[in-house]
């Protein structure tokens, strides 16, 4: 924990060293950019409450401030654009409990001995059924921004078969494209390490619709494709001074897999909703 005497005056500079703090200690980029997002957000709520431009650190950590944001931000008024619940829908409890583990990390980082309370989690903030649907469909089809289609499509599938199934990320990891039979009659399925299940039609289409993507994806290889569910959509980073594998040679992480749904649900749907809040029936 810095002294206090080293922190930035700042509050811009202040977050933008926390920031790299975090990834210093090797916090995960999905995780840093959420941390970015809502400081970043709290700051502009400070500058427009205050109309400046500018804030010295120490008077943006006053809790008078952080409460005043928590509320603007509970009653919709932080969103910066519309999403499928509406521009001025109340933020979802899960969300507003991130706001404030972030607000208390920076805290801490900064040697501040201020907390906020940090509220149990919620069940899940799960959604109706109908509201999983339209989320489903527009995931589908929504390409988000610094994503490309493909990356999109999977994280589409991914959600739509934990939806369907009501297993995790981490179950469904190491089904094989081999697993998913869209032609079985009467309908659809899946085979689990549990056997068969069913699949209702959206997830069908979205599956189908990526086991396509994957298909030009493989196609680039030479050889005999390894037959993963799941796979990169693009090539990673370099490490030891080799190539990166192509993608298709590997399964996509598990990390990487959530990665790419927290960062397509925070834009689609504006808060960042874990895969297993969509319901496709009540449970």
């Amino acid at each position: 924990m810095p002294p206090t005497r080293t922190r930035p005056a700042d509050a811009s500079t202040a977050i933008g060293h926390f920031l790299d703090a975090l990834e210093a200690r090797g916090y995960m980029y999905g995780t840093r950019r959420l941390r970015a997002h809502f400081l970043n957000e709290y700051l502009e709520h400070a500058l427009g409450e205050e109309q400046s431009t500018a804030l010295h650190v120490d008077e943006l950590m006053e809790l008078t401030r952080a409460e005043a944001w928590l509320a603007a931000a509970a009653a919709g008024g932080t969103r910066s654009r519309n999403t499928l619940t509406g521009p001025d829908a109340a933020a979802a409890g899960n969300t507003q409990r991130v706001r404030i583990q972030t607000w208390n990390s920076f805290a801490e980082h900064l040697g501040l001995p201020l907390r906020l309370e940090v509220p149990a989690a919620a069940h899940g903030d799960w959604l109706e059924p109908e509201e999983s649907h339209k989320l489903l469909r527009t995931l589908a089809v929504k390409r988000p921004v610094g994503s490309n289609a493909a990356t999109a499509i999977r994280t589409a599938a991914v959600a739509a078969l934990v939806a369907a199934t009501g297993r995790s990320v981490p179950d469904l990891h190491r089904l094989d494209v081999a697993d998913v039979d869209l032609e079985h009659r009467p309908i659809p399925q899946i085979v689990l390490d549990t056997g068969p299940h069913p699949l209702d039609k959206d997830t069908a289409d979205i599956l189908r619709r990526w086991l396509k993507v994957r298909a030009g994806i493989t196609q680039q290889l030479e050889g005999t494709d390894p037959g993963y569910l799941w796979i990169p959509t693009k090539p990673g980073r370099p490490r030891g001074g080799e190539e990166p594998p192509k993608p298709g040679l590997t399964r996509a992480a598990v990390r990487t897999l959530h990665s790419a749904h927290r960062n397509l649900v925070l834009q689609v749907f504006g808060a960042p909703l874990r895969p297993g809040a969509l319901l496709l029936s009540r449970p």
